[in-house]
């Protein structure tokens, strides 16, 4: 079983940064692709960003890329999503969410039908 939180959501004014942590829980054993999905209302979700515990292999939507870049700190058991030049339309509740072990990023990113794990999520919201 995982077990994810989230942290560092806020409020930033268009061009700014944020950088949000995901928190998990998991056997210390488990391969896992950890993924950033966002929901705006009224928006379809979306997958941002993934990164593969062992391979540390990345992947990004087309929206973000060049603007976040998604790390993870393994004696923490940490994934950071930091967010660069960050835009209005980037606004959303911003969740992260683990594959079961074994499965890969490859495989599992964007869909978010692959991911049973998911946070509480925090809000992002930039202003113009």
């Amino acid at each position: 079983h995982v077990q994810l939180v989230e942290s560092g959501g806020g409020s930033v004014q268009a061009g700014g940064s944020l950088r949000l942590s995901c928190a998990i829980s998991r056997d210390r054993y488990s391969s896992n692709c950890v993924t950033w999905f966002r929901q705006a209302p009224g928006k379809t979700r979306e997958g941002v960003a993934a990164i593969y515990n062992r391979a540390g292999s990345t992947y990004y939507a087309d929206s973000v890329k060049g603007r976040f870049t998604i790390t993870q700190d393994n004696a923490k058991n940490t994934v950071y999503l930091q967010m660069n030049s960050l835009k209005p339309e980037d606004t959303a509740m911003y969740h992260c969410a683990a594959a079961p072990d074994g499965v890969s990023c490859s495989s599992a990113f964007p869909r978010s039908t692959r991911f049973p794990y998911w946070g509480q999520g925090t809000q992002v919201t930039v202003s113009s």
